[in-house]
C-alpha cells in the first residue's frame, strides 16, 4: 500500500498534488478537523435533539454520537483498498459528497431514526476523508518530512475537541440544533469545491494496487496470527471503547449528574486539552523511556485509577472535583496508551504496515464504538457505569498485553530500536 516513490523534500511533496507546502498542510488539517467537529459539536445539543424528536430515553440520544463512530469505523477498510486501487482524489471527493449529503439530510429530518441513518452515512463519508487524506500525506512525504506534516495536522486536529462543543453551544443558544448540521454541511461543501479545484491526484496509475479481496483476507490472517499485533490491536479496541464511552456519556455525566449546564463545553475542553498535552509530552519522552515503559505504566495506572473511581461511586456520587480530576488523568493516560499501542502494533508488520493500519483501524474503531456505546446505554444517573467500564477495559487490556508480551511488561527487544515517535498517529 506504500507508493514506490516518495518525495522527501517539502517542495517536491506538495508539488505532487499542485499545492504549496502551507496550502497543503492547511487543506489536510481542515479536512481532518472537520470530521472531529461532526462528533464533538453535537455534545451540547443532545438533550435538544432528544426533546425535539421525542426520544423516550435520554440514553438513546447518545446514539447520535455512537452511530457516527460505527459508520466511521466499519467503512475504513473499504476506503483503504479503494483508494489504493482507484486513486485518492476520486475517493476523497466521493467521501465529501457522502458527508455533505448526510449533513443536509440530517438537518432536514424530523425523525430520530432517519437522523441516525444519516449519522451513519456521515460516518462513512468521514472515514473516506480521513483515510484518503492520510494516504495523500504518505504519497507526498516520507520519513521526517511526513512526521513534520503530520505534526502540524495533529495540532489542528487536537484543537478541535477543545473548541467544538463551544461552537455547538453557541449555535443552540441562538438557533435550533438543525443549524449545527447545516454549518457542518456548508464547511464540507466548501472543502469539496476546494479539493475539486485545487487537489490533484497523488497516486499515479503505475503505483496503484489492483483491488483484491484476497489481499485483505491475507492481511487479516497476518494481523490475527501475529501475537504482538493482535494483542495490541485488542488493547486499542478497548481504549477506543474508553474514548467512545466518554464522549457518548459526557453530556449526561456533566449535565445530569453534576448539573454543569452551559459550562459543559468548558469542562470538556479542559479534558480534551489534557489529551493534546499528553500527545506532545509523549513525543518528547518516548525516545528516552521507550514505548512499552510509558504505555505499560499508563495502562496499569489507568486500570487502578478507574477501579478507585468505581469503588468511590459505589458509596454514592463522588464530588465533581474528585470525578473531574480522575477523568482528566484517565484521558491523559488514554492518549499515551493509544499513541504508543498504535506504533507497537505495527512494529512486526514491515511492508504490510499499510494493510495492517487499515485492519487495526477497522477492528478497533468498529468494535470499540460498540463497546463504548454499550457502556453509554448503562448510564443510570451515576458515574458508576463509566468508571466501571473503564476499569473492565483496562483489565482486559492488561491481560492482552501480558499475552502479547509473553508475560513481560515494560521491556521488549524492539525498544532498543530508534523509532520516530512523530511518524505514527491514531
Amino acid at each position: 500500500m506504500t507508493p514506490t516513490h516518495k518525495p522527501h523534500t517539502e517542495n517536491q511533496g506538495s508539488a505532487r498534488i499542485g499545492m504549496g507546502f502551507v496550502e497543503f498542510v492547511v487543506t489536510i488539517a481542515i479536512m481532518t478537523a472537520s470530521i472531529a467537529m461532526a462528533i464533538d459539536s453535537m455534545l451540547p445539543a443532545l438533550p435538544n435533539i432528544g426533546h425535539s424528536l421525542a426520544v423516550t430515553s435520554n440514553n438513546d440520544a447518545q446514539l447520535v454520537i455512537g452511530v457516527f463512530f460505527l459508520g466511521f469505523g466499519a467503512s475504513q477498510i473499504i476506503f483503504g483498498s479503494l483508494s489504493d486501487a482507484f486513486g485518492r482524489r476520486n475517493i476523497l471527493l466521493g467521501g465529501l459528497v457522502c458527508y455533505v449529503f448526510g449533513m443536509f439530510a440530517a438537518a432536514a429530518t424530523g425523525s430520530f431514526e432517519m437522523l441516525l441513518i444519516m449519522r451513519f452515512v456521515q460516518g462513512i463519508g468521514g472515514a473516506a476523508v480521513r483515510i484518503t487524506t492520510m494516504a495523500i500525506v504518505r504519497d507526498c512525504f516520507g520519513g521526517r518530512e511526513m512526521a513534520r506534516v503530520m505534526s502540524y495536522v495533529m495540532i489542528v486536529f487536537m484543537i478541535v475537541p477543545i473548541v467544538a462543543p463551544s461552537v455547538g453551544q453557541f449555535i443552540i443558544t441562538y438557533a435550533n440544533w438543525h443549524w449545527i448540521f447545516i454549518l457542518l454541511g456548508i464547511i464540507a461543501s466548501i472543502l469539496f469545491v476546494w479539493a475539486l479545484l485545487r487537489l490533484k491526484e497523488s497516486l499515479p496509475p503505475e503505483e496503484r494496487i489492483p483491488l483484491s479481496f484476497g489481499a485483505v483476507a491475507d492481511g487479516f490472517k497476518t494481523v490475527l496470527t501475529n501475537r504482538i499485533t493482535c494483542g495490541y490491536m485488542i488493547g486499542l479496541t478497548m481504549f477506543t471503547g474508553v474514548i467512545s464511552a466518554y464522549v457518548i456519556s459526557v453530556q449526561q455525566v456533566f449535565g445530569e449528574v453534576y448539573g454543569l449546564g452551559d459550562w459543559l463545553p468548558i469542562a470538556f475542553a479542559a479534558t480534551a486539552g489534557g489529551i493534546a498535552v499528553a500527545n506532545f509530552a509523549n513525543g518528547m519522552l518516548v525516545r528516552t523511556f521507550g514505548m512499552r515503559r510509558i504505555s505499560h505504566a499508563a495502562m496499569l495506572l489507568f486500570t487502578i485509577i478507574s477501579a478507585i473511581g468505581f469503588v468511590a461511586a459505589l458509596g454514592g456520587t463522588p464530588s465533581f472535583a474528585f470525578s473531574y480530576a480522575l477523568f482528566s488523568i484517565l484521558l491523559i493516560m488514554f492518549a499515551v496508551i493509544a499513541t504508543n499501542f498504535t506504533a507497537i502494533s505495527l512494529e512486526p508488520m514491515g511492508n504490510l504496515a499499510g494493510t495492517a493500519t487499515a485492519i487495526t483501524g477497522f477492528v478497533s474503531t468498529t468494535f470499540g464504538a460498540l463497546l463504548g456505546g454499550g457502556v453509554g446505554q448503562l448510564f443510570n444517573g451515576t458515574v458508576q457505569p463509566l468508571f466501571g467500564g473503564f476499569a473492565v477495559f483496562g483489565a482486559v487490556t492488561v491481560l492482552m498485553v501480558l499475552w502479547a508480551e509473553k508475560g513481560k511488561l515494560f521491556t521488549h527487544p524492539g525498544d532498543s530500536l530508534q523509532i520516530d515517535p512523530g511518524a505514527v498517529h491514531m
